[in-house]
């Protein structure tokens, strides 16, 4: 299956939120979003915001998945981090590579970044993936404020 991976584009907003919608009611996120978190998301990404960048995946001309990535520094890690924060794909193309290409893509880009995501304990088919990748488990519990 032949994949372009592509920065997000304007013409690509109302897509790429409608998979947010299936992705955060999804068993892989914990907090289920909303259509201002989904709006900003995209604001954000579209108005050029130094912190977030979003990319499509595209098989035959067609949006198959999103990818979000997030730029933070890491104390402990002593440098600059790429956060993967989501990687979407329509059911239909589980399962075919396309994860893994877009991980690829984002170390391609980023050689020299710390890459970090986050997933469910119970989501086996992609820790396996990450695992498989590079990616090591931290036994941190997360909180947030907001």
């Amino acid at each position: 299956m032949n994949i372009t991976i592509r920065k997000m584009q304007h013409d690509d907003s109302k897509i790429v939120i409608d998979m947010m919608r299936k992705f955060y009611t999804s068993s892989a996120v914990i907090t289920n979003g909303s259509e201002k978190i989904f709006a900003a998301n995209v604001e954000n990404i579209l108005s050029g915001s130094t912190c977030a960048e979003g990319f499509v995946f595209i098989s035959e001309e067609k949006i198959i998945g999103y990818g979000i990535t997030a730029r933070s520094y890491s104390t402990e890690f002593g440098g600059e981090c790429i956060w993967i924060e989501d990687i979407f794909i329509e059911e239909n193309y589980r399962g075919r590579g396309v994860g893994t290409k877009f991980i690829r893509y984002v170390k391609e880009i980023y050689p020299e970044k710390i890459l970090r995501l986050e997933t469910e304990h119970d989501n086996a088919t992609a820790l396996k993936i990450y695992k498989r990748l590079g990616f090591k488990e931290l036994p941190y519990l997360e909180l947030v404020c907001d």
